[in-house]
């Protein structure tokens, strides 16, 4: 009977190797995935929605929240990130698409006769202390579309600072008791607020 030879072991330091070649792999696998889960925690969020609802009527913004995604004292001001845009110091309030007020029912927003239809919110940035709410009523168009003889008017907000920096921008609508809301818009380390009435 003829013996068959025995098969050659392969050498430890080949197989080593090759686990190393696999774990290294895994790991900047690993790397990748939680870098693009970071990213996308930190990217514009499209399709946000904030409604309230005062004396049985409905006021709702629908708005993209932009990430500060490390720009924290470079979004706002000429030489910003904002600053860039075509139509500064008017911003479009958001990202992406125009940010759309729907109310059911007629507004006073901080003086201003706003009758129930859907705009569009704009901010003026003129003045970095004192931030300006914009009613336009050109409807459905591109964040960056903005017709000036569209306004329907501005109003002052009253602006502070949060207690730590807000990464992802916000709008806030509050019912502040009666037929009194609040309209508030958060983001970096800005607080601008208007109060608003439903008739």
């Amino acid at each position: 009977m003829k013996l068959r030879p025995a098969m050659k072991p392969r050498p430890p330091c080949v197989i080593i190797l090759k686990g190393n070649t696999v774990m290294k792999s895994l790991i900047m696998l690993a790397g990748v995935l939680l870098a693009a889960a970071i990213l996308a925690g930190a990217a514009t969020k499209s399709g946000q929605t904030e409604s309230v609802t005062i004396n049985g009527k409905t006021i709702t913004i629908k708005y993209s929240s932009p990430a500060v995604n490390g720009r924290v004292g470079k979004l706002f001001g000429k030489d910003g990130t904002i600053g860039q845009d075509q139509n500064y110091p008017v911003w479009r309030a958001g990202a992406n698409d125009a940010t759309a007020l729907h109310t059911d029912a007629d507004l006073d927003i901080g003086g201003l006769a706003v009758p129930k239809g859907d705009y569009t919110l704009f901010i003026n940035l003129a003045d970095p202390a004192a931030w300006e709410l914009i009613v336009n009523k050109q409807t459905g168009q591109q964040g960056l579309d903005y017709d000036v003889k569209q306004d329907l008017g501005r109003v002052k907000m009253t602006m502070s600072k949060p207690p730590a920096m807000i990464e992802q921008m916000k709008f806030t609508l509050s019912n502040a008791g009666g037929n009194k809301g609040k309209l508030e818009l958060a983001w970096e380390n800005h607080i601008a607020s208007v109060m608003f009435t439903v008739k």
